[in-house]
C-alpha cells in the first residue's frame, strides 16, 4: 500500500490542527463541523464534501467513523462526482477525542450510542438512509437531502456559501 504513509499523514495533521485549537494555539474564529457516521464511507463523506465545496475556506470541517470502513463507498464518489464534487482522495477514520472537542458542531448519521458526547457541543442527528450496499440512482435522493442540510448548517453558522 504505497498510499498508507500519505493517509497516516493527513490523519496526524487533522489530529493535530485539532489539538492546536483545542489548547486555544489556533483563534481563527472560524466554525468548525464534525460529520460522523459508522463506517465514514458514505453519508459523513459526502457531507463533508458539500460543506468543503460551499463553505470552501470559511469554515473547517472533518469526519469520522465509529467503525471506518476500508474504502469510500464507490456509489456516494459516483452520486458526487455528478455533482462536480470530487470525493475520491479521501478514506474512511476514526474520530478522535482531539477532533470533537475541537468541534463546534458534531452532526451524527447513525452512529448511535457509539458517537462521543462532550459537554458545551451542539448536536444534531441527522437521520439518513445508509448509502451502504446501495446503487448509484438509490444514493442520490441521500446525496440530495445532505446537500440541503449541509447548506442549512452554514446558513445556520452564518457561513457565506459559494457555487450556489
Amino acid at each position: 500500500m504505497n498510499f498508507l504513509p500519505l493517509l497516516a499523514e493527513r490523519f496526524a495533521r487533522q489530529r493535530l490542527q485539532a489539538l492546536a485549537r483545542v489548547e486555544g494555539k489556533v483563534v481563527d474564529g472560524k466554525p468548525v463541523v464534525l460529520f460522523l457516521c459508522t463506517h465514514n464511507a458514505g453519508r459523513s463523506q459526502m457531507a463533508l464534501g458539500f460543506f468543503q465545496h460551499y463553505a470552501e475556506d470559511a469554515a473547517v470541517a472533518w469526519s469520522g467513523g465509529s467503525e471506518p470502513g476500508n474504502e469510500i463507498n464507490p456509489a456516494a464518489i459516483e452520486a458526487m462526482k455528478e455533482r462536480g464534487i470530487d470525493i475520491s482522495s479521501e478514506y474512511p477514520k476514526p474520530w478522535t477525542d482531539e477532533v470533537v472537542r475541537a468541534a463546534d458542531v458534531v452532526i451524527t448519521m447513525g452512529c448511535g450510542d457509539a458517537c462521543p458526547v462532550f459537554p458545551g457541543k451542539r448536536y444534531e442527528e441527522w437521520v439518513l438512509v445508509d448509502p451502504a450496499g446501495l446503487d448509484v440512482a438509490a444514493v442520490r435522493p441521500v446525496r440530495d437531502e445532505i446537500e440541503q442540510r449541509v447548506l442549512t448548517l452554514l446558513a445556520q453558522l452564518e457561513v457565506s456559501v459559494s457555487g450556489v
